[in-house]
């Protein structure tokens, strides 16, 4: 669910500049440590006691924001359908009572509504040094909130008139608030006559207590200069009449329908009337007549009023989450923010002294949390009274790191480094005065590669732990070991391993641990391209990017690069690969990359890039489809725009607002048949036009197995206008040839409100790369027969002999796979130093460890059950693994203990 004024004109959000400093380092002797809250650190756990099951809160780090802010990261475990699950938690906790910082609301682009940015964007204009996205919003409407909104002791919007709709606030003498709030207003005429006011500038939307269906119907709003869009709401279900009011008078009164594109002025406001409202205007109000408004906040649970101007800052949730210290029952319902998804909340002490940003991560590194669970991490952290925030995608926070001079993002959000655009935001500001210098830090990334060059700078922070300027300062820097090599300001990467680096200048020093990455601390190698030509004097982009198991990517410098040509003679120097001379007979050849180890291929063939469909001259049929007989759309060849304005593409616009559930919208290619990929394809490169709807593209194949292999060609579409996407295919297991069936975009159930349900998306020039025809698609096929404890086994009928029997371990097989290629095509090739054997057959290179369960394929780290392992001198693989990953299909009968492998 994504489901606002005073006659002053708003003030604006705060504005926290730089804190920048002279000083003096002459004298310094001591450079104090980074003071935290005194609760103790890494591994420090709190037993759960609201939660159902067994949970536990770890604290893994806790850094300074700024005076009175301190963010800090936990780790929450937990038990789900009997397994262990665990989610990460990053929580800043504001001191209200420190005179030096503060939390308020933040807006769209320059501080207004109907104007959505992302959280980071938010923070940066407004000058925050941490900030998390806010309240609920209809994705379709306006771009405003639906809860109230107080912004710098400003009412810039007002609560909808929806059930459970928690608020919290903070009062201008720094006392919290978590309540359900109701507002009540009155505009009075010269002649004395009044009418009700309905709220401050709210998009339209369904209320839930009144009798009407329509929340304009009958009503009347004020819409201030907070209100960016020369339009009131999109769509009120009425003819409004408006009225304009420019310091206290009536300046214009329109006739129905209201101003066409007028803008609100900076000193004054536009009344939107309908239905009784606007007789009310036509019987009372007269240009040149003054008119007075007047307003209330009302708490629902206390029934007290509460005057705007007495809260420093407003900003509305949902659901109630705690209260007293104590898991809350739910304030309204949950379902549509249900699973396990990424959280926003806001929470209080008990003794009303520190307020609580609380964000859980969802992403490669954390599993999210229920609601129900969020309730129990929040009473584990010390949160007296909580409710929860727009989650889900939104999920962004951003801080600025402890000496640094802007905000990052802290961790990566459901849509990766995405940042949902949202309607507001909360954000942590200092006033902090310019204080001495207490520390210095190491600034620069903490892991680094074999033969990269680091860039490492020195930076201060004050007693207030804002930043310092000390870019003056020429530090001495120094390795503790021989993994990172020390040459003046230069530090490179050596051999795998931590080393502590330091800063020396003067009498003060700092130091920071810095891991060289190795083979083992990667993911995936991938190059620039994944075929070339093999011929000779071609050559071809394969500058390597390494991506960590955390999720970095990082350029791996050539010298960190050992290069292995196979069926061929090259060389690579400046990122480019060049063909010298080709081996007699080689139809294929392969330019293995290792990084310590961790291999990547680009494969050379006759074949290489395969232009499947540009759209220019399609004969085949193509038509929308959908599962969903509510979602309607179009799929049509047409004239491109952008970039591709002149060529043809295949355009798909999609309508799912009135379906339900889980939504697609096909383009479908040539009916049920698909269209035709000929031979073995490794990878897929496809130019897609995003809309920035952040649904789900995907292809959709047939392979010549009839089996239906579905690929992602984006988890998110975050991104508008063209973009190339490259797809790898290697590990999908498809059986060529097969079919391309159809492109489309799903709407997941999950989260179903933050994606858009209308948008246009367009592809074209569908590429596959082929490596080649003789090497995959003329590989040999056959059929080899073996026998556990059996050194005889027969090839394509043949009866034949191996050195070594296979072997049944742990209920796998193993062989030595130098058999199987013989009969299949493909080469295997054994490092003993590395104990390492690597595995070749037409478009796949593979590298197995022997006693490693992980495996690598094309660049890519894989996970599997077993791992090979060395008996009576020989290399034995685990047949099932290696023969799938190569395209083969084995076969296994229990009672003669007998493999087939076919292909």
């Amino acid at each position: 669910m994504k489901w606002n004024h005073n006659e002053n004109e708003n003030k604006g959000i705060m504005s926290a500049g730089k804190k920048w400093m002279v000083v003096s380092l002459a004298g310094l002797l001591f450079i104090a440590p980074v003071v935290g809250s005194g609760i103790p650190l890494n591994g420090h756990s709190i037993a759960s006691v609201a939660s159902a099951a067994a949970s536990s809160v770890t604290k893994l780090s806790e850094n300074p924001v700024t005076s009175g802010a301190i963010l800090t990261k936990y780790k929450y475990t937990t038990t789900r359908s009997g397994k262990q699950a665990s989610a990460l938690a990053d929580v800043i906790r504001i001191d209200l009572q420190n005179p030096y910082v503060k939390i308020d609301v933040m807006n769209g682009q320059n501080g207004q509504f109907t104007t959505k940015q992302s959280t980071g964007g938010m923070a940066k204009e407004t000058g925050a040094v941490a900030g998390v996205n806010g309240d609920y919003f209809n994705t379709s409407a306006d771009g405003a909130p639906i809860g109230g909104q107080v912004t710098n002791g400003v009412l810039m919007s007002t609560p909808s008139d929806i059930k459970g709709m928690y608020s919290f606030a903070v009062t201008t003498g720094g006392k919290p608030i978590i309540d359900e709030f109701s507002f009540d207003g009155s505009v009075t005429a010269e002649d004395g006559s009044s009418f009700p006011l309905a709220g401050i500038n709210k998009t339209s939307y369904n209320p839930e207590s009144s009798s009407s269906t329509y929340s304009h119907v009958d009503a009347m709003y004020i819409y201030t200069s907070a209100w960016k869009s020369t339009v009131r709401p999109k769509n009120s279900a009425t003819t409004p009449v408006e009225v304009l009011v420019e310091n206290g008078v009536i300046t214009q009164i329109s006739g129905q329908g209201g101003f066409a594109d007028m803008a609100v002025p900076a000193d004054g406001y536009i009344l939107r009337t309908h239905g009784a409202a606007a007789d009310f205007v036509k019987n009372h109000l007269t240009v040149g007549q003054k008119l007075n408004t007047s307003y209330m906040l009302k708490s629902k649970t206390m029934g007290q009023s509460v005057d705007p101007a007495n809260l420093q800052m407003m900003i509305g949730g949902h659901t109630i989450l705690v209260n007293n210290g104590k898991t809350a029952a739910f304030s309204r319902d949950v379902s549509s923010i249900g699973g396990y998804r990424a959280r926003t909340a806001l929470g209080y002490s008990k003794d009303e002294r520190y307020a609580y940003i609380v964000t859980v991560e969802k992403n490669d590194n954390s599993s999210g949390m229920s609601l129900s669970e969020l309730q129990s991490f929040m009473i584990d952290i010390g949160v007296w009274k909580g409710l929860n925030l727009d989650g889900g995608g939104s999920t962004t926070m951003v801080s600025r790191p402890l000496a640094e001079d802007s905000t990052v993002l802290t961790f990566n959000t459901e849509y990766g480094t995405e940042q949902r655009s949202v309607v507001n935001g909360v954000g942590v500001y200092t006033s902090a005065p310019k204080g001495e210098l207490k520390g210095l830090k190491i600034s620069g990334s903490s892991a680094i590669l074999i033969g990269q060059q680091a860039s490492f700078k020195l930076k201060g922070y004050d007693t207030y732990y804002n930043p310092v300027d000390v870019s003056g300062l020429m530090p001495t820097w120094k390795s503790s070991n021989g993994n990172i090599k020390v040459n003046g300001q230069t530090l490179t990467g050596v051999t795998p391993g931590i080393s502590k680096i330091t800063a020396v200048s003067g009498q003060a020093s700092t130091t920071m641990d810095v891991k060289v990455l190795g083979g083992d601390d990667l993911n995936a190698l991938t190059t620039a391209s994944a075929t070339a030509a093999l011929q000779a004097g071609s050559s071809v982009s394969v500058a390597v990017k390494a991506t960590t198991k955390d999720g970095q990517q990082i350029d791996v410098p050539d010298s960190a690069l050992k290069w292995e040509f196979i069926g061929f003679k090259g060389s690579v120097q400046n990122g480019k690969l060049t063909v010298s001379s080709v081996n007699a007979g080689a139809k294929v050849g392969y330019a293995i990359a290792r990084y310590n180890g961790f291999s990547t291929a680009i494969v050379l063939s006759a074949v290489g890039e395969d232009m499947w469909e540009n759209f220019e001259n399609v004969t085949y049929p193509v038509q929308f489809t959908s599962n969903n007989a509510q979602v309607k759309g179009t799929a049509a060849v047409t004239q491109g725009t952008g970039d591709h304005a002149n060529s043809k593409v295949l355009q798909l616009t999609y309508d799912m607002t009135a379906g339900t559930g889980k939504m697609y919208a096909y383009a479908e290619l040539n009916g049920s048949t698909g269209k035709a990929i000929t031979a073995a394809a490794t990878s897929m490169s496809i130019d897609v036009m995003g809309d920035h709807s952040l649904n789900w593209a995907r292809a959709e194949l047939k392979d010549n197995n009839g089996n239906t292999v579905y690929v992602d060609l984006a988890k998110a579409i975050d991104w508008d206008g063209w973009k190339t996407l490259n797809i790898d295919l290697s590990d999908k297991g498809i059986a060529f040839p097969a079919q391309l069936k159809r492109v489309y975009v799903v709407n997941v159930e999950e989260g179903q409100d933050e994606r858009a349900k209308t948008g246009t998306v367009a592809f074209d020039n569908i590429k596959f790369t082929m490596p080649s025809l003789s090497s995959e698609a003329g590989l040999p096929t056959g059929k080899v027969v073996m026998n556990i404890g059996q050194k005889s086994f027969t090839a394509n009928g043949q009866k034949k002999t191996m050195e070594t029997a296979p072997v049944m371990k742990d209920s796998s097989t193993y062989i030595p796979i130098k058999y199987v290629l013989d009969t299949f095509g493909g080469q295997a090739t054994w490092d003993p130093a590395n104990q390492r054997i690597t595995v070749i057959r037409g478009g796949k290179v593979m590298d197995l460890k022997v006693g490693n369960k992980d495996f690598v394929l094309n660049g890519k780290r894989k996970g599997a059950d077993v791992a090979p392992y060395i008996s009576q001198g020989r290399t034995l693989v685990p047949l099932r693994l290696v023969s799938e990953q190569l395209g083969l299909n084995v076969k296994w009968e229990q009672n003669t203990k007998t493999v087939t492998i076919e292909s």
